[in-house]
C-alpha cells in the first residue's frame, strides 16, 4: 500500500550548479499540485544540525509564491555546502574538542518531529551517497543528479554540465583572437575533478588544438609537437584546454589543497604546470586562463533549465508512485528511476572509445598521447 504524502523536504548540497533553483521550483509546484506541503532545508543539512546559525530558522516553508520566477536564476535559494556531511560532521565534545561524528540519527529525528514524510536530495556523488545512507536508515529519499562535472553514473547527463560547457566554449571563442594576435599559447584550465567531460566537450566545440583530460595521461612533448607543427604551417598560436584532474603519464594530479578534516582534496595548478612546460619546449610565450568557479555561476542554459525542471517533477512523481531510495536519471527521451545503491562509489569517466574522443582525433586535436 502506498503511503499518502503530506509533507516533503528538499535540500541542495555540494557545489552549486546552474539549474538548482529550477529543481526547487519544480518540486514545490508538483508537490503543491498534489496537496503536499514542501519544506526547504538550508545549506545542505546545516539548517538541521546547526539551527543556531539561522535567526529565522534552518528551514523554510516553500510555496508557489516563494519559488515564482527563480528557474532562470543561478545558485540556490536554499544555499549549499560541501562541508556538511552528516555522516562525518564536525561536533564539539564536552571537553571542547572538535571531532567528526555521525549525526544521521539527528536528521531522522528532525524529520520525525516535523512530520516530514520524505526528502528530495539534490546533489552530486557526495550528496547522493549521504542520501543513500539515510535511505538505508529508513528515510524515504529521492536523489536528483546535479554536477557541472557530468561524472555521475547511470544518467546520460546532469544539469549544470551544459551551462558550464557553453560558457567555457564562449571563453575559448574569445581567446582565439587574442592568442592569434600575439602568437601565443593559451592554456585554459577548466573544472571537472577526476573526469574530463567539460574539457572534452568545450575543447572540441571551441576549436582547441589540444585537450588534456584525466582519462588520457599525456606526454608534454607530444603537446609541444602539436604546437610546433602548427607554427610550421604558419598558424602561430595554439589553444590547449586542460581539465583540472589531467596529469602526465606516470605523474600525479596537481593539488591546490590536500584532503583534511573530512574534506576532499582540491585540485588546481595543472594549467600553470602545462603552460610552463610548453613555453620551455617551444620557446613561445604561454599564458594561463583558469575559468574555475565562473563555470558554476550564472543563469542555466535552456537545456539545463528544462532538465532540472524535468528532474524535480519526476522526483515528486516517484514519491507519488510509492518509490524511494532511487535517483531520477535522464535516459532520452524519458526520465527513469535508478536505485541509489547502484551508483554509489561509481564515477562516469569519458569513454575513450566513444564518438566524442574519436571526433577530436579526426579533427586533429592532440590529446597528448
Amino acid at each position: 500500500m502506498i503511503m499518502a504524502m503530506k509533507r516533503i523536504a528538499i535540500n541542495t548540497g555540494g557545489g552549486d550548479a546552474p539549474g538548482l533553483n529550477a529543481v526547487i521550483r519544480a518540486v514545490v509546484s508538483a508537490a503543491t499540485n498534489r496537496g503536499w506541503e514542501c519544506i526547504g532545508i538550508r545549506d545542505g543539512f546545516d539548517g538541521i544540525l546547526q539551527p543556531e546559525r539561522y535567526p529565522s530558522g534552518g528551514f523554510v516553508r516553500l510555496t508557489p509564491d516563494t519559488v515564482r520566477g527563480i528557474s532562470h536564476l543561478g545558485g540556490t535559494i536554499l544555499g549549499t555546502t560541501n562541508r556538511g556531511n552528516p555522516l562525518s560532521y564536525p561536533t564539539r565534545t564536552p571537553a571542547g574538542e572538535t571531532v567528526l561524528a555521525d549525526r544521521s540519527d539527528d536528521i531522522l529525528a528532525f524529520f520525525a518531529s516535523k512530520d516530514i514524510d520524505a526528502l528530495v536530495a539534490v546533489g552530486g556523488d557526495g550528496s547522493l551517497t549521504i542520501a543513500e545512507a539515510l535511505g538505508r536508515k529508513g528515510l524515504k529519499v529521492i536523489g536528483v543528479p546535479k554536477t557541472i562535472d557530468n561524472d555521475l553514473d547511470k544518467t546520460v547527463t546532469t544539469f549544470g554540465f551544459d551551462t558550464a560547457v557553453t560558457f567555457a566554449t564562449e571563453c575559448l571563442d574569445r581567446l582565439h583572437s587574442t592568442a592569434e594576435s600575439h602568437q601565443r599559447i593559451m592554456v585554459v584550465e577548466v573544472m571537472g575533478r577526476y573526469a574530463g567531460w567539460i574539457a572534452l566537450h568545450a575543447g572540441i566545440a571551441g576549436g582547441a588544438h589540444g585537450i588534456l583530460i584525466p582519462e588520457i595521461p599525456y606526454e608534454i612533448d607530444r603537446v609541444a609537437d602539436k604546437v610546433k607543427a602548427r607554427d610550421q604551417l604558419g598558424r602561430m598560436y595554439s589553444i590547449i584546454v586542460v581539465a583540472e584532474g589531467a596529469h602526465a603519464r606516470g605523474g600525479a594530479m596537481a593539488v591546490a589543497a590536500p584532503a583534511a578534516d573530512g574534506h576532499v582534496e582540491r585540485l588546481g595548478g595543472i594549467g600553470e604546470r602545462v603552460a610552463h612546460q610548453l613555453q620551455e619546449r617551444t620557446g613561445k610565450e604561454a599564458r594561463v586562463v583558469v575559468l574555475g568557479h565562473l563555470l558554476r555561476g550564472g543563469s542555466p542554459t535552456a537545456f539545463d533549465r528544462l532538465a532540472a525542471l524535468r528532474f524535480g517533477a519526476a522526483a515528486v512523481r516517484a514519491l507519488d508512485e510509492g518509490k524511494h531510495g532511487i535517483m531520477v536519471a535522464l535516459a532520452f527521451p524519458n526520465v527513469q528511476y535508478v536505485p541509489l545503491a547502484e551508483l554509489i562509489g561509481r564515477m562516469k569517466s569519458v569513454p575513450l572509445e566513444g564518438d566524442t574522443v574519436a571526433t577530436g582525433r579526426d579533427l586533429g586535436i592532440s590529446f597528448g598521447d
